[in-house]
């Protein structure tokens, strides 16, 4: 029996766990990183967002945010498209992560203004107050670009010394930054519209100033941290004389915009998305 032979039995077991290892991860790896897998529309790291990975990685942020998007209805109705090969070509190292402390994060390049991520990132309660996440104020400090140079020849990525000299004078906020929009934000998964479930954009409270108190308070819930409490803008635009019509105010708090303002159709949804838009109509009419 081969059980009572323990030199043949090691060696045998650690061939097993070295075939196994090959198969489910080093043949993965390398297959995963074929340039000849890359998707035409993802580039390479600029200079600035390659050091806001770095400093992504060194703060540990990857602990808590994956960035993969997994091919289940949960994962793509919550954060879009799922993840391809291809998108990752240019990562070294990987960070798909396994835990969802945080949401995860492979589509968040482009969904918010720049502005709404430093906001976040000095303090995350701001922005969501439900939030767990520390705060990163101290990023606003000098960045350490030192090494950026020998970090893109040895990734091999494309380079200028125009785009080295851009580092001067930035912090390492800004390169969170820069890096955070650019993850996903290569793919064009965004849908344009969603005026198939809208059905008829009319506003069934326009009339109906009882529903003010309850579109006041889920605009501040949800619309404040961008554009104030009294509507008077910060990270986003000015609302107190917002000028259009019912129906084109419910489309871009419903679906979004291509300018950076996620859509909150899925978390408002419609009779409360009106509520919101009658409460910012009456501050337009006073």
């Amino acid at each position: 029996m081969i059980e009572k032979k323990p030199i043949v039995f090691l060696l045998l077991a650690t061939v097993t766990i070295l075939v196994g290892t090959v198969i489910t991860m080093v043949i993965p790896f390398r297959w995963i990183n074929d340039p000849k897998l890359a998707i035409a529309s993802v580039k390479p790291y600029t200079p600035l967002q390659l050091e806001g990975r770095d400093i992504y990685i060194r703060e540990g942020c990857n602990n808590c945010h994956t960035q993969t998007v997994r091919p289940l209805l949960s994962d793509v109705e919550r954060y879009g498209e799922y993840s391809k090969s291809g998108e990752f070509v240019y990562d070294q190292p990987f960070l798909w992560g396994s835990r969802r402390n945080g949401p995860d994060l492979a589509r968040i390049g482009g969904k918010y203004p720049d502005a709404w991520h430093v906001k976040h990132m000095k303090d995350p309660r701001s922005m969501v107050p439900r939030s767990n996440m520390p705060a990163y104020a101290f990023m606003n400090q000098p960045l350490d670009s030192s090494l950026s140079e020998r970090k893109m020849k040895a990734l091999n990525f494309p380079y200028t010394q125009a785009d080295l000299d851009a580092l001067k004078g930035k912090t390492e906020l800004d390169a969170m930054v820069a890096y955070l929009q650019k993850v996903g934000n290569d793919i064009p998964w965004r849908k344009t519209g969603r005026a198939a479930v809208l059905g008829e954009l009319k506003n069934p409270y326009q009339d109906n100033m009882s529903v003010l108190p309850e579109g006041k308070a889920l605009y501040r819930e949800h619309c404040g941290q961008c554009h104030g409490e009294e509507l008077k803008g910060e990270v986003g635009p000015d609302l107190r004389d917002m000028d259009k019509p019912d129906a084109a105010i419910f489309g871009t708090i419903y679906s979004g915009t291509q300018a950076g303002m996620p859509g909150f159709g899925d978390s408002l949804g419609k009779d409360r998305t009106w509520k919101v838009v009658t409460y910012i109509k009456s501050v337009h009419r006073r």
